[in-house]
C-alpha cells in the first residue's frame, strides 16, 4: 500500500521537460509502472515490485500494448518523444530510462517539400498492364527516379524508396529465391515491419513466381511463443516453406524453427538480396494469384483469401477512378502493412497511380496519434485512411498542446473503414478538428473486405458523412427500416453506392432477395471478388450463395446506398429482438469511467429459454464499490436507450480482459466463450420467464413473415396472371388505343387493389396539354406497368427496338400504340416525335434504355431530349420510386413496398436555343429532377450518351 500511495503521489506531479538531468526520473518511471500494475490487477495484494532490473514480460506481466501505454504516459508526462527503436526495444524499467534520456523535447512540425516535386508531374496510368508486376515495370521504366514511398518513424525513418530502387530491389531478393528453389505459385511469409524490406520482400516473391503472404510481426522477439499460438496456424494452412523475416527475428531462428514445424528456411530480405545469382524473369498470368491475404483473428480456422492480378487490378483501378486518384495526391497511412487496407488501399493503390506514400509504423501512431495528424500537416497530403478507433483515439488521446500550428486543410478524403463506423465518433473528430482545417466532408466512410480484394461500396466524394435515424424498436424486432426524428432511434452511416462493375444485395436466410429498407445478410459479386479461401474447402463453399458471395455482415439498402447493421455471427437474437454489439460498445465506451474501446457486448445462450441473454463486458479502473455501482447504472441507462431492455449482465472486468485480434478488433467470440467458462466474472443463468415467452413469439413470426413473403409473391403473380389473358384480348380486338388502354388500366388497378400495394401519385404541376414528352427512370420491369396505372390519359411509350423482334411482343406493341426505336438512335426518334405529335399523340422515354439490378440511374440515351428541342414539345420527368423494391432484375419474388410517382413540371424548349446545347439543358434538368425524387444514386452523367 505505501508503495501504491507513493505512486500516485508521484503520477500527479507537474510534467518533467528535462527527464536527463531530473533526479527524480527513475522515481517517476517505477512509479508508472505501479500504478499500472494497479490498474491490472486492483485485487492483487501482493503485486510485484517493479526494479530496473525487473523484466517488464516476465516479472511485471506487461504485454505490448500495456508497455505501449506506459510509454505514452511517459512521453506525456516527460513533454518528449521517446525513440521508437530503444522504447520498442526495451527489456527492462533501465532500458526505458536509458530510452528516457536519449529522448528529444516535443517540438512543431513544418510543411516538408520532399514530395513537392514529385507531385508536380503529371503521370499516364498503366492501363494496359495485367499484372501488378507490369504495373511496376511501367512506372520504373517511366519515371526511375520519382520517389514512390518516403518512411517516417521506426527505424526506417527518412528512407525514400524510388520506382527503380524498388524494382531493383524486388529483383534482387526474388534472384535469391530462385537460388533457393522457390516453386511456382509456392506461397512464402512475409513478416517484416513497415520498412523498406517488406515491400521489396514482397515484390520479390510476385517477381520470383510465388505468392506473398503478409503476416503480422511480433511487437518484440521475446514474446515470440505467445505470438506462434495465434499464427501457427496461417502458416500450416498455406504450407508456407519459406518465411521472410527480419535481422531481429533471424537472431531466433532456432526457436521459430522448433515453434513453426513446417517452415523450412528462414530467410532475410538483405540475405536473399546479397547473392550473385542472376534473375530469371518469370511470365505471370492475370489469374495467377497476386497474394494471399488472411483475415485477422484466424487462428483455429485460418482462411486465406485468393486475390489474383485480375481482382487486384480490378479494384485498384474501379477504386481510384470512382475518387478521382491522380499523381497530384500523397497520401500518408500508419495502416499495417499486413492489412488490407494498408497494403492495397494504401501502398499498391498508391503505386498503381503514381501518387506519392508516406508510411508510419502502426507502433508509433499508437503511441503517438497526433504523429498521424503531423505528417499530413507536413506532406500537404490529400489522402488518408483508418479504422473507426484511430478516429476516436485522436479526439481522446491528443491534447490540444500537441496539435498547436497543426494544418488539416490539404486533406480531401479521410477514409474511415474496415470495423463498424459510428456515427458519434465522425462528428466528435470533425468538430475537434474543425479549428485545424479539418473539413467535415473530407470525411469518407466506406465498405469492403479482403474477400472483394478491398473496396465494395464508397460514397460520392467530398459529400460528408450521411447518417439514418431509425425508429429503434421497429427496426430491433423486425429488420425493417422506418425513419424517424423522435428521441429513440438509432444512427445508421452510409458507406455508399457498389463500385461501377460490380453488383451487392440485400437476402434473407433463405437467399431471397430483401427490397430496400430491409435488414439482411450483405452479398456481392463483381471483377474483384476473390475465388474464395486458400486450402479452405468448406469455408469456400460456405462463402458461395450460387452466384452471389456472402459477407457475413447485415446491413440494408436506402436509396440504393449501403448501412451496415452488424456482423451475422455477432448479431444477438435476444426475446426476438435482434441486437448489434457495436453501437452497445460504442455507447458504453463513452461513459466516464469506462475503458474506452475495451467493452465487448455478447449474447450467451439459454438453451432452455430459445433465445440468448445480453452480456456487457466494459473494463474499468475504478474501485471504490459505490462508484463502480453508479457506473453500472449508467451502462444500464445506456443499454436500455439503444436496445430498450436493460442488459442481462454487466461485467466490469479489469484493464486488459477484453480480446483483441491482432489488428485491434474485438474477439467478441472469444470473449463468450471466456465468460461462459467463468473467466471474465460471476454469472447465473436464470432465464426470465417474459424473455421466454416474448422470444418465442417473435420466432414464430420471424419464420411466417418469411412464408408470408412467398405467399404474397405467389398471390401477386396468380393474379397478374389471371388478368393477362383478358388483357391480350382487349388489345387484340378493341378497334381504338384510348379503348385498349382505358380496359388495361382497369386490370391493373386490379391488380394493384387485389395484392394492397399503395400507389402514391404526386405532381408538382400542372401537365401540359398534348402533345407532350414524358420521360422516365426505369428501374424494374413492372415500370410501364405503373405508368399505365399514373397516366391520366395514353400515351405512345417508344420502345427499344428489341422488344419487337418477337412477332407476339411486336404486334403487342403496335396495338398498345408502342413505337419500336434503336436507342442509339437519336435522329429516328427525332423523325418518330415530328411525324406523330402532328396528330397530337404524347410520347414516353425511358432515356436510360436499360435497367440494371443495381439500383442508380444510368446514363441518358439523348434520343428523348433531341426530339424535344427539334419539335418544340414540352417535356416532363416523371420519378419512379419503388419499383426496383417490388420486382427487381433477375428476381422474380415480388414484394410488399410502397410505390410513388411523381410528375415533373413541363420543361419547355428554348426555340432561340442551338440544338445541342438545347438537348443537353433538357437532359440535365431532367437528371437532376429524378435524382431528387427516384430515391437512387447517380450511375453515369447525361453527357456521357450517345
Amino acid at each position: 500500500m505505501p508503495r501504491l500511495q507513493a505512486a500516485l503521489s508521484m503520477s500527479s506531479l507537474e510534467p518533467i521537460t528535462d527527464p536527463g538531468r531530473s533526479p527524480s526520473s527513475k522515481q517517476v518511471l517505477l512509479a508508472e509502472i505501479a500504478l499500472l500494475l494497479h490498474e491490472l490487477h486492483p485485487d492483487d495484494r501482493y503485486p510485484p515490485e517493479p526494479r530496473l532490473d525487473s523484466r517488464l514480460d516476465r516479472d511485471l506481466g506487461l504485454d505490448s500494448l500495456t508497455r505501449l501505454e506506459l510509454m505514452a504516459r511517459l512521453e506525456q508526462r516527460f513533454r518528449i518523444e521517446i525513440p521508437e527503436s530503444a522504447g520498442f526495444a526495451a527489456a527492462t524499467p533501465s532500458d526505458l530510462l536509458k530510452a528516457l534520456h536519449g529522448a528529444r523535447p516535443r517540438g512543431t512540425i513544418g510543411v516538408s517539400s520532399v514530395l513537392e516535386l514529385a507531385r508536380r508531374e503529371h503521370l499516364e496510368l498503366p492501363v494496359a498492364a495485367v499484372t501488378m508486376i507490369e504495373v511496376l515495370a511501367w512506372h520504373a521504366e517511366r519515371h526511375p527516379e520519382r520517389v514512390h514511398v518516403h518512411f517516417s518513424g521506426g527505424t526506417a525513418d527518412g528512407i525514400e524508396l524510388t520506382y527503380r530502387a524498388l524494382q531493383g530491389a524486388a529483383r534482387r531478393v526474388a534472384a535469391g529465391l530462385q537460388s533457393h528453389g522457390i516453386g511456382p505459385a509456392e506461397p512464402v511469409g512475409v513478416m517484416l515491419p513497415t520498412h523498406p524490406d517488406f515491400l521489396c520482400a514482397f515484390f520479390g516473391i510476385v517477381l520470383a513466381g510465388g505468392v506473398p503472404v503478409p503476416l503480422y510481426p511480433p511487437l518484440r522477439p521475446n514474446e515470440l511463443t505467445e505470438y506462434w499460438h495465434r499464427q501457427a496456424g496461417i502458416l500450416r494452412n498455406c504450407g508456407a516453406r519459406r518465411l521472410v523475416v527480419d535481422d531481429a527475428l533471424y537472431a531466433h531462428r532456432r526457436l521459430i524453427r522448433s515453434l513453426t514445424g513446417g517452415v523450412e528456411h528462414l530467410l532475410t530480405a538483405s540475405g536473399l538480396s546479397s547473392g550473385s545469382a542472376a534473375y530469371e524473369p518469370v511470365a505471370a498470368q492475370p489469374d495467377d494469384l497476386a497474394l494471399l491475404q488472411y483475415t485477422s483473428g484466424s487462428t483455429a480456422d485460418p482462411k486465406g483469401v485468393m486475390v489474383s492480378h485480375r481482382n487486384m487490378l480490378a479494384n485498384l483501378r474501379v477504386m481510384g477512378g470512382f475518387i478521382g486518384v491522380d499523381a497530384s495526391d500523397a497520401f500518408v497511412s500508419w495502416l499495417p502493412l499486413y492489412h488490407d487496407m494498408g497494403l492495397i488501399g494504401a501502398w499498391l493503390g498508391c503505386l498503381y497511380y503514381g501518387a506519392p506514400l508516406v508510411l508510419i509504423p502502426p507502433q508509433s501512431f499508437l503511441l503517438r496519434p497526433e504523429r498521424w495528424l503531423w505528417a499530413i500537416h507536413q506532406h500537404r497530403a490529400t489522402l488518408s485512411a483508418a479504422p473507426n478507433f484511430a478516429y476516436e483515439l485522436c479526439v481522446h488521446r491528443i491534447g490540444d498542446e500537441a496539435l498547436e500550428g497543426l494544418d488539416l486543410s490539404s486533406l480531401r478524403l479521410a477514409f474511415c473503414g474496415a470495423e463498424p463506423v459510428f456515427a458519434q465518433t465522425l462528428e466528435r473528430f470533425a468538430t475537434r478538428f474543425a479549428r485545424h482545417g479539418f473539413r467535415a466532408d473530407a470525411l469518407y466512410p466506406v465498405y469492403g473486405l479482403a474477400e472483394n480484394t478491398l473496396g465494395l461500396t464508397f460514397p460520392p466524394p467530398g459529400r460528408g458523412a450521411h447518417v439514418l435515424h431509425v425508429e429503434r424498436d421497429r427496426f430491433l424486432s423486425s429488420g425493417h427500416v422506418r425513419l424517424s426524428e423522435a428521441p429513440m432511434t438509432l444512427p445508421f452511416v452510409s458507406c455508399g453506392t457498389v463500385l461501377p462493375g460490380h453488383e451487392l444485395r440485400i437476402a434473407d436466410p433463405d437467399e431471397h432477395e430483401l427490397p430496400d429498407d430491409r435488414q439482411g445478410r450483405v452479398q456481392f459479386r463483381g471483377p474483384s471478388a476473390c475465388a474464395g479461401y486458400y486450402r479452405n474447402p468448406d469455408a469456400t463453399r460456405a462463402f458461395k450463395r450460387g452466384a452471389w458471395l456472402d459477407t457475413g455482415d447485415l446491413g440494408f439498402l436506402h436509396e440504393g446506398e449501403l448501412y451496415l447493421t452488424g456482423r451475422v455471427k455477432d448479431l444477438i437474437i435476444r426475446a426476438g429482438r435482434h441486437l448489434h454489439p457495436q453501437g452497445i460498445e460504442q455507447a458504453v465506451g463513452d461513459l466516464p469511467g469506462v475503458r474506452r474501446g475495451r467493452v465487448a457486448a455478447f449474447g450467451a445462450a439459454v438453451p432452455s429459454a430459445g433465445t440468448e441473454r445480453l452480456i456487457v463486458v466494459a473494463e474499468t479502473r475504478l474501485h471504490d464499490e459505490s462508484e463502480r455501482q453508479a457506473l453500472r447504472l449508467r451502462i444500464q441507462e445506456s443499454v436500455a436507450g439503444l436496445a430498450g431492455e436493460p442488459a442481462d449482465e454487466i461485467v466490469l472486468a479489469t484493464p486488459g480482459t477484453v480480446l483483441k485480434t491482432s489488428s485491434g478488433k474485438l474477439r467478441r467470440a472469444a470473449c463468450r466463450a471466456a465468460y461462459e467458462r467463468g473467466r471474465l466474472g460471476s454469472h447465473t443463468f436464470w432465464p426470465m420467464l417474459a424473455v421466454l415467452g416474448r422470444g418465442a413469439l417473435v420466432a414464430g413470426s420471424v419464420r411466417a413473415g418469411r412464408l408470408g413473403a412467398l405467399a404474397f409473391s405467389g398471390f401477386a403473380w396468380l393474379a397478374l396472371g389471371l388478368l393477362t389473358l383478358p388483357a391480350l384480348f382487349a388489345v387484340a380486338l378493341l378497334p381504338t388505343v384510348a379503348a385498349r388502354w382505358r380496359v388495361v388500366r382497369g386490370l391493373l388497378a386490379a391488380v394493384q387493389h387485389a395484392t394492397g400495394i399503395p400507389l402514391v401519385l404526386t405532381a408538382t404541376a400542372t401537365l401540359p396539354p398534348s402533345p407532350c414528352i414524358f420521360v422516365a427512370n426505369h428501374a424494374s420491369y413492372i415500370d410501364a406497368l405503373v405508368l399505365v396505372l399514373a397516366l391520366p390519359r395514353p400515351v405512345t411509350f417508344v420502345a427499344k427496338e428489341e422488344l419487337a423482334r418477337w412477332p407476339l411482343a411486336r404486334m403487342l406493341l403496335l396495338r398498345f400504340g408502342a413505337v419500336p426505336v434503336a436507342r442509339f438512335d437519336p435522329a429516328r426518334c427525332t423523325a418518330v416525335v415530328e411525324e406523330a405529335s402532328r396528330s397530337g399523340r404524347d410520347f414516353l422515354f425511358f432515356p436510360e434504355g436499360t435497367f440494371k439490378r443495381t439500383p442508380g440511374l444510368l446514363r441518358f440515351h439523348l434520343g428523348a431530349f433531341a426530339a424535344a428541342s427539334k419539335a418544340g414539345l414540352p417535356l416532363v420527368p416523371i420519378a419512379l420510386r419503388g419499383t426496383r423494391s417490388v420486382l427487381r432484375a433477375g428476381d422474380w419474388l415480388v414484394h410488399h413496398a410502397p410505390l410513388s410517382v411523381i410528375f415533373g413540371a413541363a420543361l419547355l424548349p428554348n426555340p432561340d436555343a442551338e440544338h445541342w446545347p438545347e438537348t443537353l439543358r433538357l437532359a440535365g434538368v431532367t437528371r437532376e429532377f429524378l435524382l431528387a425524387h427516384c430515391g437512387e444514386p447517380d450511375s453515369g452523367s447525361p453527357e456521357l450518351g450517345p
